[in-house]
């Protein structure tokens, strides 16, 4: 009978123990995207102490692509969960601690045995910004996370820069180092005030975009998805390049961000404004 049972139970896709296969697969993905931000740290220990120039390159190559793996796999585990509807706050928890493992401290240690060890002292606080700014946006998110009055939020915009682009941005040096082989990049007194920029951009208040709030016209619909076919065409055949110049055009875009919220807080602040009747 209790084979019988066991049976039953995975047939219909739950466990023994009444948790279902569906409820795992968020967690699932969000674990295997901590998995690869340990592995970039691990790709970028490998490279500092290797010897084989050609090696040590693919080594730096392969740890900024754990991470941006982690970052795919963080971007879709929410939508796989609202879609099978299998959130649940065990799902919240782990993600945000998996984030700051592959957004937060990767990046630092990544970049601080890349460039910054050159420089032990100030190159290290430079690192240890990341790693503290990422723990906080994302301790700052937990906070709000039932908060019912969110302006930036109810307008379709992100508050500062997310985890995952962040360690993007972070990574901008090392991608143009990557793509030109030039030592200048690697230079601490470059690559560490870039990092208190991108520490400041996630903890910022500052109103960014979000996925809700880009509304293209139908007018330009089809030629943002040739644009799209036109990206992934270049990553696959220039992939440091083409991240170069999608970080680029994203700080480009953070001004537009904060004029398109400002416009927006203008005309809630009219509509909130009581109208004054006509003298008689």
């Amino acid at each position: 009978m209790i084979e019988e049972g066991r049976a039953a139970r995975l047939r219909r896709g739950r466990l023994p123990g009444g948790l279902t296969l569906r409820a795992m697969t968020p967690n699932a993905i969000t674990t295997a995207a901590l998995c690869s931000g340990l592995t970039g740290i691990r790709f970028a220990v490998t490279a500092a102490s290797g010897t084989d120039p050609l090696q040590v390159a693919e080594d730096w190559r392969r740890a900024v692509a754990a991470v941006i793996i982690a970052g795919l796999l963080d971007g879709i585990d929410g939508r796989i969960a609202r879609m099978l509807k299998a959130q649940s706050r065990f799902g919240a928890e782990l993600d945000s601690l998996a984030d700051n493992v592959s957004f937060g401290v990767a990046p630092a240690l990544i970049l601080f045995l890349w460039s910054l060890q050159e420089a032990p002292r100030v190159g290290w606080f430079a690192a240890l910004a990341v790693a503290i700014a990422c723990a906080l946006r994302l301790a700052r998110f937990n906070a709000r996370i039932d908060m019912e009055e969110q302006p930036h939020k109810s307008a379709g915009f992100l508050t500062g820069v997310p985890a995952p682009v962040g360690a993007g941005l972070a990574f901008l040096p090392l991608y143009l180092w990557i793509a030109t082989d030039n030592p200048v990049f690697r230079m601490p007194v470059l690559v560490g005030p870039w990092l208190v920029l991108i520490a400041f951009l996630m903890i910022s208040n500052l109103a960014t975009l979000s996925w809700s709030s880009l509304r293209p016209r139908r007018s330009v619909r089809l030629e943002l998805i040739a644009l799209f076919g036109l990206v992934i065409a270049a990553l696959l055949s220039e992939p440091w390049l083409t991240l170069s110049g999608i970080c680029i055009v994203y700080l480009l875009l953070i001004p537009v961000g904060v004029v398109r919220y400002a416009k927006v807080r203008r005309q809630r602040a009219a509509s909130a404004r009581p109208e004054v009747p006509p003298p008689a």
